[in-house]
């Protein structure tokens, strides 16, 4: 009788110990795929934020002025390809509306580089530089060997036609006025020491002008869109 209880009891102490055993697993599968999920569900987040941030820059490229744009195209194609990386590193993560939003951008910032390459090859032709520059100075003028002296009245030339003509221009001209101010930026940097801080001081204030009225067209061009 003693030994049939004892056994009873060793019978029940055994099942007891299986199903504590059996329940302190349980909750550890469960842990592991919630964290799973979360590392996938933060995954997919920041790589939607990087889509987004990704059409935010090339929203804000393909909108501002040409002319700008065109002079910094180096360093926008090298932010542009280190995005595109990134996103591309991961891109698999995306949903259907993300791909087809990632797709679209890159296509929009391609087309519109190629055309900025275009218009600056255009623009800095020689036959069609030289004309544009005899248009734009109201001179005919080797810019490179310009005397330090000549710069400030070169400048105000080119701001003076600007201010008159501007309204009537076509991206041509925005192109071909870019690459005249780029010529006098050249030669300023080699003759600066040679002018007096008035001068200097001048051509500067020439120079901020120019910029201010890129950055005005570009609004009326954001405006008209």
């Amino acid at each position: 009788m003693k030994r049939s209880f004892a056994y009873t009891l060793f019978t029940a102490a055994s099942l007891l110990a299986a199903t504590a055993a059996s329940a302190q697993q349980t909750p550890k599968k469960t842990t592991t795929t919630t964290t799973k999920s979360s590392t996938g569900t933060a995954t997919s987040a920041g790589l939607e934020r990087d889509l987004a941030d990704f059409s935010d820059w090339v929203n804000d490229k393909v909108e501002r002025a040409a002319t700008t744009a065109r002079r910094e195209l180096p360093r926008i194609t090298d932010e542009f390809d280190r995005q595109s990386r990134r996103i591309d590193r991961a891109v698999d993560s995306l949903t259907v509306e993300g791909k087809k939003e990632y797709t679209t951008q890159k296509v929009r910032y391609q087309r519109w580089a190629t055309r900025q390459d275009s218009l600056d090859a255009a623009a800095r032709r020689p036959a069609t530089a030289d004309q544009a520059q005899r248009r734009l100075l109201n001179e005919d003028v080797n810019i490179s060997k310009a005397r330090a002296t000549e710069l400030p009245d070169l400048y105000f030339r080119l701001i003076e036609t600007m201010r008159g003509d501007k309204k009537n221009w076509t991206q041509a001209d925005w192109s071909a006025a870019s690459a005249v101010l780029t010529r006098l930026n050249a030669r300023y940097d080699q003759v600066r020491d040679q002018l007096p801080l008035e001068e200097r001081l001048r051509i500067r204030s020439l120079q901020g002008e120019f910029r201010t009225l890129e950055k005005a067209r570009d609004v009326k061009d954001v405006m008209r869109e």
